[in-house]
């Protein structure tokens, strides 16, 4: 703002001038939100088309039944490839349509399923053939409070320096977020393969 209008301001009859100061603040901050919204970086697929649900992609889910169809595309018309019986399995989405989302799987393979069937509630999975130790602190010397089994699915809370919190009110630790399936940031599965590729049967 000028000085020259700035001294108009402070020389203006005052019932006039108090709703032009109030409105300025309001202006402000409307013109924030403006230019907040438009710098707001967009969500975007691999291929760099906007992402239809305005989600990051890849970004994790995890299935919210012990009975979901994993299909040959996106779409009821599509064969079923396999079903899915484990509830809470993390998955990651490498790639999505408005009603159906792609993803990854802890085995590498690459399946359509339907958006009502996954859940934005993180989980991790253990992947190994063996138990994995949950620890009192984020060391490898902390004291041992439980142990997850093979192949098992627990509540993911959050990862930091390198390991993640991992269980609920009865069960609750530590361990390496270098032995989870479920919280790497780079996506697992090419998201150009077809569905139906990757499983170990």
């Amino acid at each position: 703002m000028s000085s020259k209008a700035a001294s108009g301001i402070k020389r203006a009859d005052a019932r006039v001038a108090a709703p032009r100061r109030r409105a300025l603040p309001l202006m402000i901050a409307a013109s924030a939100l403006l230019l907040g919204a438009a710098a707001e970086p967009t969500a975007v697929m691999p291929d760099g088309r906007p992402t239809p649900s305005r989600q990051p992609v890849p970004r994790w889910l995890s299935l919210k039944s012990d009975e979901v169809r994993a299909r040959h595309g996106p779409g009821l018309d599509h064969r079923i490839l396999w079903e899915y019986r484990a509830a809470g399995l993390p998955v990651q989405v490498i790639a999505e349509t408005r009603e159906w989302r792609k993803i990854c799987d802890p085995e590498g393979a690459v399946a359509w399923v339907h958006r009502s069937v996954v859940s934005g509630r993180r989980t991790v999975f253990n992947r190994s053939h063996r138990e994995l130790p949950l620890r009192a602190g984020r060391s490898e010397d902390a004291a041992v409070r439980a142990r997850l089994a093979p192949r098992a699915v627990i509540a993911l809370d959050q990862c930091r320096d390198g390991w993640c919190d991992l269980g609920g009110r009865k069960v609750h630790g530590w361990a390496p977020q270098s032995a989870l399936f479920g919280v790497q940031d780079r996506a697992l599965c090419d998201a150009g393969r077809p569905a139906g590729t990757g499983r170990a049967d």
